[in-house]
């Protein structure tokens, strides 16, 4: 696996920028192929925040529970990932067919339905969805007709929000590409305890986002401090920031069609990747093509 890199505080805008490009690579080619243009596109943003992206200084004060534990999981720089991906759809032209913004703070959905107002030529085409990202878009995926449909959804959670079930409904519809903010050093590194696996509701969580508890054999080996009075074999944590993303590049690559193989990190001012930033195809005759696009705007 070979890894863009991208170090800064201009990290943000990278990842946004790569967003955008896509974005409007997509539509040209559904506007300009015959065939495709027939298809309906949509964008969807299930983690969609108010729209906009914060200032560091209102995104460092922001509290960000995992609604698990109080383990202090999350990295103040987090926040800044976090915005502008729902003006920057808006903005892109030609202009989707369809916006599907998912929030689940009823103040945020306040924020998103001023976007109506500020672009008002693509207005009637924004649905604004306040729900649980997971059920809302396991729900979307099922509803949908993806014989005439297409998509590009794009994951941005803070930490371990979002559910393997969630990524294998995406996958399942063989119609969406999906961009995906994996929580390396924000969330899954740091729940994973260096004497032995975690256990309990992180160990449950970890299963859940990953979709299997072949983790713990990925990431854990047997310890090197055991001793022959050791009843049970002892493990200690063995993985790298490198191992944990090839884990979870695997793990992408048995749902979807193709799958980037030059994910972007990103990191926090002291160099330490916060995010992977993912790019897979669904559907099996676009997916070389897109897959090219995407690892031209992620390599540079």
């Amino acid at each position: 696996m070979t890894t863009s890199h991208q170090f800064g505080g201009q990290w943000t805008d990278e990842k946004l920028d790569r967003l955008r490009k896509y974005l409007h690579a997509y539509r040209t080619i559904f506007t300009k192929n015959p065939r495709a243009a027939m298809l309906r596109t949509t964008f969807v943003d299930a983690f969609a925040g108010t729209g906009y992206r914060q200032s560091p200084k209102a995104a460092s004060a922001q509290t960000l529970p995992l609604r698990l534990d109080d383990l202090p999981v999350y990295d103040d720089d987090a926040t800044l990932f976090q915005q502008g991906s729902a003006r920057i759809a808006l903005e892109t032209s030609p202009p989707f067919d369809h916006y599907l913004f998912i929030e689940q703070n009823p103040a945020y959905i306040a924020e998103l339905e001023q976007l109506r107002q500020q672009f008002p030529a693509v207005a009637q085409r924004i649905e604004i969805v306040q729900g649980e990202a997971n059920a809302t878009l396991q729900d979307w995926c099922r509803r949908t007709n993806w014989r005439t449909n297409r998509a590009v959804v794009f994951l941005d959670p803070y930490g371990m929000e979002v559910e393997w079930a969630t990524i294998e409904a995406i996958a399942n519809t063989q119609a969406i590409d999906l961009w995906v903010l994996f929580p390396l050093g924000q969330a899954v590194n740091r729940v994973l305890t260096r004497s032995g696996p975690p256990q309990g509701g992180w160990s449950d969580r970890l299963t859940k986002f990953f979709g299997t508890a072949d983790w713990k054999n990925a990431f854990y080996r047997p310890s090197s401090q055991m001793t022959l009075f050791d009843e049970e074999e002892q493990l200690e944590k063995g993985a790298s920031f490198e191992q944990i993303s090839a884990f979870f590049l695997q793990r992408l690559n048995l749902v979807f069609s193709k799958v980037a193989d030059n994910p972007l990190y990103l990191r926090n001012r002291k160099n330490v990747p916060i995010y992977l930033f993912c790019f897979a195809a669904g559907n099996p005759k676009g997916a070389p093509t897109a897959i090219k696009i995407a690892q031209h705007i992620l390599g540079n």
